[in-house]
């Protein structure tokens, strides 16, 4: 009976996290189009791209932090009812202040409901089931993700606000099964758990400077890289190439389904075969080239192809630089993990805003200066990236 209960309250969790990465996947094909409808500049995309990823920075521990203390269920809540009120602003905007509060409430709350999901999971299940729940969870962020773009541009060629107003409905449904059937888990930490502290820069400066610290660049590296080539795209596909939402979407889902694939079932067998150290050198050169290939592609046969190149090369890279970093740590895996997200959330908030304004630059600017930065990053790879790893310490976990 404990098991079947599990396995509903995973499968809610299963549908939150699909409904609140869709909302966030159908942003990426419609936001350029909103942007341009109201007569701004590639800065104001970047920046609203940005946004968000700043405001999960900061507001992240925050979530995790009150989970421990008031219950996993209340901020669940939070999270998704703050994902639905987001939607609707976005759909009613018709000014650009709008999108950007909508997109900074989005920030500062529907943030709380990957942490607090992952969390619930850590409470209610065995140290045997809890793989398969966390991997459900994902899974359910890589759905969403996938369909987001290809759903959102579809449903933009009626209107742009439409895809918001269903995110946001099916956002309301989400929030009813958790408060109608989702029990708080009863392994949650006591109220006395320590209050977040929010992020630490102090800190991250420091394990740059440490054993760890290269790996931790390319972390940043890589979500850089892959911002600035996602912030931009669906302006630049439409004022280089004139192309729809429906265009965009179509073409980001097809780059979502190669990123899933790649990460699912290559980058396993081409670290065991070569390493990860090899792996990473050959994703940042196959980025580099990828951005070149992206600027020089004059149809749609051609921006395919040059797009699934560049996800093809750069969807192993995350992948493999978290298995190294976490291999090669002598701390806690927690902490060392929590460091790591810390520098790809940076890279997330640097990227599209450094895309933006290269874009008001040169149209093709930010695809050569992200060519630029990845061979870098490769350059830095072959000098300090070493394929013999340190002695590692023993890490038990009791």
């Amino acid at each position: 009976m404990e098991d079947s209960n599990n396995r509903k309250n995973i499968s809610i969790l299963f549908y939150t996290m699909i409904v609140v990465m869709l909302g966030f996947g159908m942003i990426i094909p419609i936001m350029p189009f909103y942007v341009k409808s109201f007569g701004a500049s590639g800065r104001a995309l970047g920046a609203l791209m940005a946004i968000y990823g700043v405001l999960q920075f900061i507001f992240a521990p925050f979530w995790g932090s009150l989970s421990d203390r008031i219950g996993r269920k209340p901020v669940l809540m939070i999270g998704v009812l703050g994902n639905a009120i987001a939607q609707v602003l976005f759909g009613l905007s018709t000014e650009l202040w709008m999108l950007f509060a909508a997109r900074s409430l989005a920030g500062m709350l529907s943030v709380a409901t990957l942490p607090t999901a992952m969390a619930y999971i850590g409470d209610s299940t065995s140290q045997k089931d809890r793989s398969r729940g966390m991997g459900m969870v994902g899974a359910a962020m890589g759905i969403g993700m996938v369909l987001g773009p290809g759903l959102g541009g579809l449903l933009a060629k009626r209107s742009l606000s439409i895809p918001f107003f269903l995110a946001s409905a099916l956002s309301v449904v989400a929030l009813v099964l958790i408060f109608a059937i989702l029990p708080e888990p009863k392994k949650s930490a006591p109220e006395s758990a320590a209050r977040s502290r929010g992020p630490q820069i102090k800190k991250l400066w420091q394990a740059l400077k440490g054993p760890l610290g290269i790996l931790f660049f390319l972390s940043f590296l890589l979500t850089f890289g892959l911002t600035n080539f996602e912030g931009i795209f669906g302006l630049y596909a439409a004022e280089r190439y004139a192309y729809t939402p429906g265009q965009v979407g179509l073409l980001l889902t097809v780059i979502g389904v190669i990123s899933a694939f790649m990460q699912g079932m290559m980058t396993g067998p081409a670290t065991h075969r070569f390493g990860e150290v090899t792996v990473i050198r050959a994703s940042l050169a196959g980025s580099a080239l990828g951005f070149i290939l992206m600027a020089q592609a004059r149809n749609f046969v051609e921006v395919l192809l040059s797009m699934s190149f560049f996800i093809i090369s750069n969807a192993m890279l995350n992948p493999s630089v978290a298995a190294l970093i976490s291999r090669r740590t002598q701390e806690g895996q927690g902490i060392t993990m929590g460091l790591n997200n810390s520098f790809l959330s940076l890279g997330r908030i640097i990227g599209p805003l450094w895309a933006g304004f290269a874009f008001d630059v040169n149209i093709n600017a930010p695809y050569m200066t992200g060519a630029l930065i990845m061979m870098g990053g490769l350059i830095l790879s072959l000098v300090k990236l070493h394929a013999v790893e340190p002695a590692l310490a023993v890490q038990t976990e009791e």
